[in-house]
């Protein structure tokens, strides 16, 4: 059996496609550098991280996206001996305007190497690229209507102004005009499409109701490409938002895939939320078992609502989830983590063989260079270890520690930083949701401590948080239990938001601007059980 999420932690906006007896998934990022990450798998239960395509600056430059901008709803085919990867890069999220352009690249390998990017247009965000068994390729791309007064779908109008579907070849890009081939059913916000055929139907499924709790992919088929398109039956094929107890909430915009033998299966994302509806861990990764029944699609359970757990390929069983240990040697920085936004790393960290090396730069939160190296929260209960095992600041301006992190609005950092009163201490900052000024508060007395290393860690279970220090002695909490359930998509500001979901990792800033460094020795993750 699968068990779903079969991405856990912040792995939003599936696509799926299938080369032989493998399968790709390509999820966003959004902010987080290096871009889209693409998993594979054979069976579809057990995921390995397969490459992370947007990995330079000839690529893609981040630097001053805002929260929850960036990489958008990247959608991943395989045609042609090659695989093909277009997305959206977000310039701008709030007000009426989006400033979103879209991108094709392409790669002969999965691993690589994978193209520079060719701009496709910047009509609104959500692309997709769709292989007809002509030969010929059709891109498709949600168009935004600035002047609406539906911005952030408030009232739901005409910002989300329909599906354009355009011609596009090697050799001479675009073809003719775009033309709006889909306007959405009454649940709006359409967004997210993607194409499939079969027995001579194109079938068209997009996201709708936003990407909150009305979140739902939604079915239209047509016997032409262009349209008309008329309304699956049940107009959703997957939703939760009639059950606001389902277990997997927020379910929507996936895409489908078919198996050699002709099964068919459907990706969507989805969310775990804690009760009252937080959900630290993003907008997660899932598949559905579908059937088809007089050409429409179905979910094999019946009715719209997603499975915990659906029928796998070859009696796979999902694996259980795993303590993760590691130690900074080699020059490579482990697959797990990321960084914001630049594709300049090493103005951000080195590894030096033996340590990985933070260099202080902008404030925890700039949207420009922020020294922090962090890696997904993918369990509801966890905890997380790192030694700081050098850092002399040599002024309050200097701090480096452990942070779980969402946006420059949602965060707690235990850090390592110098006072006069004190000297070399620890103190506890925290921004629990404060938008749009995003002050901080400080929950804590700072505690003078030693020279020389410091551990530090975090437990979190559930919508509780509780850092900890040892030096020599044994494990001593830190400062008062945190709330954690305003790092998650809904805290602060509140659903529609905020879409990347938490994070924990290891962080420095110097706004001196001279750069300190301070240097971590290890980093462990452990969910509760492990």
């Amino acid at each position: 059996m699968i068990r779903n999420p079969i991405l856990p932690g912040f792995n939003p906006d599936p696509s799926i496609c299938r080369m032989d007896d493998e399968y790709f998934i390509a999820t966003s990022t959004f902010e987080w550098f290096p871009g889209v990450q693409i998993h594979r798998s054979k069976d579809l239960a057990n995921w390995d991280l397969a490459c992370r395509p947007l990995d330079r600056a000839s690529q893609l430059d981040m630097r001053g996206n805002p929260d929850s901008g960036g990489i958008w709803a990247p959608c991943l085919s395989y045609s042609d001996n090659r695989f093909w990867l277009v997305y959206t890069d977000v310039k701008r999220l709030d007000g009426n305007f989006k400033d979103a352009h879209n991108y094709l690249v392409t790669s002969p390998l999965i691993e690589g190497p994978w193209s520079d990017p060719v701009h496709l247009s910047s009509h609104g965000f959500d692309p997709s690229l769709f292989h007809d068994d002509d030969g010929r390729k059709w891109y498709l791309v949600l168009q935004w209507n600035h002047i609406s007064s539906s911005v952030g779908g408030k009232p739901r109008t005409s910002a989300f102004d329909g599906i354009l579907l355009q011609e596009w070849s090697e050799t001479e890009g675009l073809i003719g005009e775009p033309e709006k081939i889909f306007s959405g059913s009454y649940l709006g916000l359409t967004e997210g499409p993607h194409l499939f055929k079969r027995n001579g139907w194109y079938y068209l499924t997009v996201a709708e109701g936003g990407t909150g709790y009305n979140h739902a992919v939604t079915m239209a088929r047509s016997r032409s490409i262009k349209g008309p398109y008329e309304l699956h039956p049940n107009t959703h094929l997957i939703t939760a938002k009639d059950v606001p107890d389902w277990p997997l909430q927020r379910a929507g915009h996936g895409q489908i895939v078919e198996t050699p033998d002709g099964g068919v299966y459907h990706t969507h994302l989805c969310s775990r939320p804690l009760p009252g509806r937080f959900s630290p861990l993003g907008r997660e990764t899932a598949i559905q078992k579908c059937v088809w029944r007089d050409d429409w699609l179905f979910l094999e359970n019946g009715g719209p609502l997603p499975q915990i757990e659906v029928p796998g390929l070859s009696g796979a069983v999902s694996r259980p989830p795993q303590r993760t240990n590691r130690i900074f040697v080699g020059n490579e920085l482990p697959p797990e983590f990321q960084w914001p936004r630049t594709p300049y790393p090493e103005r951000l960290f080195t590894l030096t063989g033996s340590e990985l090396r933070l260099i202080g730069r902008e404030s925890i939160g700039s949207w420009y260079e922020q020294s922090l190296v962090a890696r997904r929260q993918e369990h509801l209960d966890y905890r997380a270890e790192t030694t700081l095992s050098g850092f002399e600041p040599e002024t309050y301006q200097q701090a480096a520690g452990l942070t779980t992190y969402y946006n420059r609005h949602k965060f707690h950092f235990l850090a390592v930083s110098r006072t006069e009163e004190l000297g070399r201490c620890l103190m506890l900052m925290s921004c629990p949701g404060n938008w749009p000024d995003g002050n901080m508060t400080f929950p804590a007395e700072h505690v003078a401590i030693e020279d020389g290393p410091v551990e530090l860690a975090v437990e979190v279970k559930g919508a509780r948080q509780q850092f900890f220090w040892r030096q020599k002695a044994g494990w001593s909490a830190f400062g008062p239990e945190l709330d954690a359930s305003v790092i998650s998509d809904e805290g602060g500001r509140g659903e529609h938001a905020s879409f990347t979901g938490a994070f924990v990792g290891m962080l420095a800033f110097d706004t001196t601007g001279r750069g300190k460094t301070a240097e971590f020795q290890q980093f462990s993750y452990a969910p509760e059980g492990t």
